[in-house]
């Protein structure tokens, strides 16, 4: 009985794969069920028809499908993975085919948002990924907010209000004389079958993109194809951001919003490719994008422009434009007020094509919501919540801090502390800070900072947790296992081992800890291998082989508990592995992922000549950093694929130390203290020499900032685009040998040669652009 019910179920489930396969038959391309992180039910021309997946790869493929029954048996053949792990909802197939607007009241991430804990930025390409625009369809383009209405000053103070746009208008509605006109054509509209509109061109179609986007391929190639195989008119053609902004005021069929590439591509604005786009009327040609004068530079004009989205004027009215792109000013009496009605093609529930039966007007009506452009989802029918102030969030931000040091922990062996992880997240059941010695022993410390603490807050006067008398206690605490068994009687279980390559200097970059705390991965050992070390008993729970050489470096991309990682090594024999770290079974993977397979290396990435220094690795970018003796800086993908060799300034020779940002801003250490500093595509934007020999570094979250430590002993912080040095700590006792920041960015630890760690207090607002004034 019990295998015909078996049997029955195999067949069902072959006979819906063969269903969905039917769909299948022309694509160019197979993907991994194994690679699948999250699955969205997607609009495709209004019809609730179509699927997104996106994949492990940091890729995604959209399916179109007849009608919305087969989306639902695609689901159900497909993984339960829902709509991945970012948005707080339980995985689900139920999720995968949850409405824009329950994922939106079931989503943590606003909560996020108003406590400050993303960017605006995260939070923007939140809201659009929900409410339905993807990158696979040019009709449903992100769709982001002008900010700024100054191009045209020398110089552009973030600080005034009057440098910014008005986020509870629509770009049709900010000139008022336009705004009548818009008005009037609404108030006098008469016809029998199409409602009355204000605009009846749409803030973002498939033709706005590409006309941004025009310089990069493939939308080069995409707008060729649209424009029958020609550019634009010259004149037509975006050559301007100030043009481009006048003519958002003042022509009528002109009222487009921006896409999220004004605020991280700079290369959208360069001719990089050499492409003819003619000569406007006056005689000018039309190359590079011109750009405001208080910008000497794309990447200058993207950093600005990044700045003033992220900006407290802008924080503080962006749930406004929210109302009228996803909320309860997008339709309805409301959206008559505001001004915001669009052609009524370009609303979901407009038209059902799945009962149109006439081919010819069935495709008539799909022409027309191709070319008016398509509404997003809406998510909400009630006004948005404000974004919390700073003040709010954070009421003790702007309180001086009178003490640079907040602390000092002693260890008991003396030996130099080479390696910190700071994994202090509110959210772990432990926060705890690893330190590892350069005679191989290690400590698991706790941290003391509860999850109650207020942001922001001056850690030196009672944040931190007490004892069971109610008195406080320090920061961090020594490992008690380690505090109770000072050397010569150290523990095994707080040991690495000692069969190490003794060629090989251990630094920080020999090591690196899981988020959770309960797994170090080590390299440097004589035979090859790299080790997989329980943090609580100290033995080996993996050894993983791959290399013909000693591992010399090992870096962990950025994750949450739950979340599979990359693992990336380097070695002597001048290659560099990328390895998948499975949090599930809490080891390195195969190549399939699954339980029970053998590790192996997910990609070899070569063209070192040399001997691999040091590594970085971004699941979220994509991309895996690394540097060799030889003097190369390479930049691959995740997928193997090698991108660049990013170019050495002069007089710079060996590489050694890398750091990235998670907005893709990186930091090359080269020789004793040569700096240079590359954006995400590899550009090389600035170089600096600092004062002492560098001996490790660490980069903040968004890339603004970073801290070196050296040979005297001084932590000092630095403005990453620019190289400036804005801070010198007093020296410490004895050189850095490693830094670490905690996870607000209010505390540096730093190892020392010692032996010890000493806490520093850190104030990034002192120098940000818009609260520095605070402390003058």
């Amino acid at each position: 009985m019990l295998r015909w019910i078996i049997e029955d179920v195999i067949f069902q489930l072959f006979s819906m794969m063969c269903l969905v396969l039917r769909y299948c038959d022309n694509l160019h391309g197979h993907w991994s069920f194994y690679d699948i992180r999250a699955i969205f039910a997607r609009r495709y021309l209004l019809q609730s028809t179509a699927l997104e997946i996106f994949l492990s790869t940091r890729s995604s493929v959209m399916f179109a499908f007849n009608d919305h029954a087969t989306v639902k048996k695609v689901v159900r053949v497909l993984p339960i993975v829902g709509i991945g792990t970012k948005y707080g909802i339980p995985q689900s197939r139920y999720a995968s085919l949850m409405s824009p607007r329950k994922i939106f009241r079931q989503s943590n991430m606003t909560l996020k948002w108003q406590r400050r804990e993303i960017s605006n930025f995260e939070y923007l390409m939140y809201l659009n990924t929900i409410a339905g625009r993807t990158y696979n369809d040019l009709n449903q383009f992100p769709v982001f907010p002008w900010i700024l209405v100054n191009y045209e000053s020398k110089e552009l103070d973030l600080t005034l209000p009057s440098n910014y746009r008005d986020l509870s208008k629509p770009v049709g509605a900010l000139n008022p004389s336009r705004k009548k006109f818009f008005e009037e054509r609404y108030n006098t509209w008469e016809h029998e079958q199409i409602p009355a509109f204000h605009y009846g061109t749409h803030y973002s179609t498939a033709a706005f993109a590409l006309a941004w986007l025009m310089r990069q391929e493939p939308f080069t190639t995409f707008f060729l194809n649209l424009q029958g195989g020609k550019f634009d008119h010259a004149d037509r053609t975006f050559s301007s951001m100030a043009q481009a902004w006048r003519n958002c005021q003042r022509d009528t069929s002109d009222v487009k919003e921006l896409i999220p590439e004004f605020f991280y591509l700079p290369e959208m604005f360069v001719n990089g490719n050499g492409y003819n786009f003619g000569k406007q009327d006056d005689g000018t040609i039309v190359q590079d994008v011109q750009l405001p004068t208080w910008a000497s530079s794309p990447d200058e004009f993207v950093r600005m422009h990044r700045m003033a989205l992220e900006s407290e004027f802008v924080s503080c009215q962006l749930h406004e434009w929210i109302d009228l792109i996803f909320g309860y000013k997008q339709r309805g009496p409301e959206a008559v007020r505001a001004c915001n009605v669009f052609y009524y093609l370009t609303y979901e529930g407009s038209v059902d094509l799945e009962n149109i039966d006439d081919p010819i007007m069935r495709e008539a009506i799909q022409n027309q919501i191709k070319n008016f452009g398509q509404t997003p989802s809406q998510l909400l029918r009630e006004p948005h919540t404000p974004r919390s102030s700073l003040m709010h969030v954070s009421p003790m931000i702007f309180r001086p801090i009178l003490e640079d040091t907040c602390g000092t922990v002693k260890f008991p062996s003396s030996s130099p502390i080479c390696h910190i992880s700071a994994n202090t997240f509110p959210q772990l059941s432990t926060p705890s800070v690893i330190t590892i010695a350069a005679n191989h022993a290690f400590a698991v410390n706790r941290w003391n900072v509860p999850s109650t603490a207020t942001p922001g807050s001056n850690y030196t006067e009672n944040s931190t947790s007490t004892d069971a008398n109610g008195h406080p206690l320090p920061l961090m605490t020594v490992d008690p296992v380690v505090a109770t068994n000072p050397p010569p009687h150290s523990p095994s279980r707080r040991h690495l081992g000692s069969d190490f390559d003794q060629r090989i200097q251990l630094r920080s970059g020999s090591f690196t800890t899981m988020v959770d705390s309960r797994f170090i991965i080590v390299c440097g050992f004589w035979d090859h291998s790299f080790r997989v070390i329980s943090a609580d008993t100290g033995r080996i729970t993996q050894c993983v082989y791959g290399h013909y050489g000693t591992v010399t470096c090992v870096a962990r991309s950025e994750c949450n508990i739950s979340s599979d990682c990359y693992i990336v090594t380097g070695s002597e024999d001048c290659t560099v592995l990328l390895w998948v770290w499975n949090a599930r079974n809490q080891c390195i993977a195969g190549d399939a992922n699954i339980p029970g397979e053998g590790p192996s290396a997910k990609a070899t990435l070569t063209g070192h000549e040399d001997v691999v220094t040091s590594v970085v690795v971004s699941a979220e970018l994509g991309l895996v950093l690394s540097s060799s003796k030889g003097g190369r800086v390479l930049m691959h993908s995740t997928l193997g694929e090698l991108l660049r060799s990013l170019e050495v300034p002069r007089d710079f020779r060996l590489p050694d130390l890398l750091v990235m940002s998670r907005e893709g801003m990186f930091v090359a250490k080269y020789d004793q203290a040569n700096m240079a500093v590359y954006s995400l595509n590899g550009k090389l934007l600035k170089v600096a020499t600092g004062p002492e020999k560098i001996e490790t570094m660490v980069i903040t979250r968004d890339g603004e900032y970073f801290v070196t430590g050296g040979e005297r002993g001084i932590v000092r912080l630095w403005r990453t685009f620019t190289l400036q040095p804005l801070y010198s700590y007093p020296s410490l006792d004895g050189p850095i040998r490693s830094l670490a920041l905690s996870h607000d960015h209010r505390i540096i630890l730093v190892g020392l040669s010692n032996g010890s760690v000493t806490l520093l207090n850190l104030d990034l607002n002192k120098w940000h652009q818009e609260y520095q004034r605070r402390y003058d």
